[in-house]
């Protein structure tokens, strides 16, 4: 489109047109024109020392069996995917978006350098396709799904901020419901995940190796730092990890204002019913001794009955014998 100045586009306004109407008028005739369309990936083989993780990622490349497994199929077979990178800006070199394990594993055979495929796209595009890349991983944790969805959250966000749209904060459930779609997942699920990103990273390192369940977890997440810690220190003294209802109490106690390290520590001690023990006893050896069509529930009460019965009779033999 011919470049037109303010003056010259008002002349082909009506005269009768309203200060709105020409204002709209202006927003559409002087836009700017359409950016040149972006530059497909491409393939290449890029060496180790011109690669850099990807900042912020959330994925932890450890090296544990299941690297040496990596590694061992890589020297074995070769690279048989290609990782994804996208230049770093005025470098000739790469970010990394998926492959921080291969790339990892490469180094440990001293591979000089990989096949890849490049994306020519800015940050907030490469932050929501390395998270669709990774999250469907079966050894992505807890909390690295968590961080990794809050990425996304942001990056999507920020995009929407970008282009010039107004994104409130009640928009958050559509965001994370987008998230949710392309992982798989409900929205909530998208957010009991982003949840523990907020929790201290003691707690976070619970949930990783399974020591406390996500559920209490997001409960604890709505605690500021210093509940937190509390929690952390009440689990250091005991060994015993709160459960989900402990959790929510504590929740409650603190909406009070009455959440403390001693409350904490009270509620915390309280048996849980799956710590409570039990005797377990194939039905089968007390069937032939209970009253025909006796219930499970009948069954445990004779139990009951007659070891009070016999503890009873031996209480009296006890008396009589010291007579």
């Amino acid at each position: 489109m011919k470049k037109e100045t303010k003056e010259t586009v008002v002349k082909t306004v009506n005269k009768k047109s309203t200060p709105e109407e020409v204002s709209d008028f202006l927003d559409i005739a002087m836009a700017k024109e359409p950016s040149e369309k972006k530059q497909k990936p491409k393939l290449a083989n890029i060496k180790l020392d011109k690669l850099h993780p990807f900042e912020g990622h959330p994925y932890k490349v450890v090296d544990d069996e299941s690297m040496e497994e990596l590694k061992n199929s890589i020297a074995e077979k070769g690279l048989l995917n290609r990782i994804i990178v996208r230049p770093i800006e005025g470098t000739d070199e790469y970010e990394i978006i998926s492959g921080h394990r291969r790339v990892h594993a490469a180094e440990l055979l001293e591979i000089k350098e990989v096949p890849a495929v490049v994306y020519f796209i800015d940050r907030d595009e490469a932050t929501v396709l390395m998270v669709d890349s990774n999250c469907q991983r079966d050894s992505v944790s807890p909390v690295e799904k968590g961080k990794a969805y809050k990425m996304k959250a942001d990056a999507l966000s920020h995009q929407g901020v970008a282009s010039g749209q107004i994104v409130p904060k009640s928009d958050d459930n559509r965001t994370t419901a987008q998230i949710g779609a392309d992982a798989g997942e409900s929205y909530k699920t998208v957010q009991r995940f982003i949840r523990l990103t907020y929790l201290t990273p003691e707690l976070q390192e619970y949930v990783d190796t399974g020591k406390m369940k996500v559920s209490p977890a997001v409960e604890i997440s709505f605690l500021d730092e210093e509940r937190q810690r509390d929690i952390v220190d009440c689990i250091e003294e005991t060994d015993i990890f709160p459960s989900h209802a402990q959790t929510r109490r504590m929740r409650q106690l603190d909406a009070e204002g009455k959440l403390d390290y001693e409350s904490i520590k009270e509620i915390m001690s309280e048996l849980k019913p799956n710590q409570v023990e039990k005797i377990k006893i194939p039905i089968d050896c007390i069937r032939q001794y209970a009253p025909r069509g006796a219930t499970p529930k009948d069954m445990e009460e004779l139990l009951i009955r007659l070891a009070k019965e016999n503890y009873q009779r031996q209480c009296r033999m006890r008396d009589d014998g010291a007579r």
